[in-house]
């Protein structure tokens, strides 16, 4: 009988040694705050993050405090944090500084930017909308494709003034379906004569957005026959299954966008 018993004696002595050795290991393998605070720091070592202060906790968590001049920096920061070797997360609390924009005069901006950007990479099937609230800008609507999605994101980011920006663009589903309902509703459109003047300046286009078959007609024309006739024209191309008709007339209210 005593030789079981001494059998399980060493096994509990064995169990207790392995889990004293592992937590031994993992103590060991960890990373010191300070030193990850340094990597931190190392990796911010440039000028447009010299007003820009860093702190590591206990637990891997960084947090970035101070200044930057643009919030293409602030995001920045972020993801080379991210990857630094024993951060676990990030509190990202650096405030953009910069010049002060009023909110109706850096909307009007950025939404002129925002009308040319991918100029040539089918942004015409881009209907992207921009708010601005306090120097905090949200980006919606729909993209054609990420690259697309990506390029607005990045042309807000690098304007003055800009103080954040949240993200809800919608990037359109991949589909060969949509790809050619959007070319023949394009067709359909602009090749309709009253229309086809909408297509000269890549400001001024008529957007078309195409999800799964639905279709959303997005700009700015000149009279409500233009905007009936760019909905009956969409609404004839085959594969079409609904159009919703955003188009707003010149000097008038549109309708409600979403």
């Amino acid at each position: 009988m005593s030789r079981p018993i001494a059998s399980r004696k060493f096994l509990v002595l064995a169990a207790a040694l392995f889990a004293a050795l592992l937590t031994l290991s993992n103590v060991a393998s960890a990373a010191e705050p300070q030193d990850v605070a340094a990597a931190v720091r190392a990796k911010l070592d440039k000028s447009q993050y010299k007003d820009v202060q860093v702190s590591v906790d206990a637990n891997g968590i960084a947090t970035l405090s101070g200044t930057v001049g643009l919030y293409e920096y602030k995001a920045d920061a972020d993801k080379t944090v991210h990857k630094v070797k024993g951060v676990t997360a990030v509190r990202n609390d650096i405030a953009v500084g910069g010049p002060s924009v009023p909110d109706s005069q850096l909307q009007q901006s950025l939404a002129e930017k925002l009308t040319y950007d991918r100029v040539g990479y089918g942004n015409v099937f881009d209907a992207i909308m921009v708010q601005v609230q306090n120097g905090v800008v949200t980006l919606g609507g729909h993209a054609h494709n990420y690259p697309n999605r990506d390029s607005a994101l990045g042309l807000v980011a690098t304007t003055p003034g800009v103080k954040d920006v949240l993200d809800e663009i919608g990037v359109d589903p991949v589909s060969p379906m949509d790809d050619s309902i959007r070319v023949e509703v394009a067709r359909a459109v602009y090749s309709f004569p009253s229309l086809n003047r909408y297509a000269i300046d890549p400001a001024m286009p008529i957007r078309i957005s195409v999800q799964n078959g639905n279709v959303a007609l997005y700009g700015l024309v000149d009279s409500e026959a233009d905007k009936d006739a760019a909905y009956i024209r969409a609404n004839g191309v085959p594969g079409v299954f609904s159009v919703k008709n955003y188009l707003q007339v010149a000097n008038q209210p549109g309708e409600k966008q979403k």
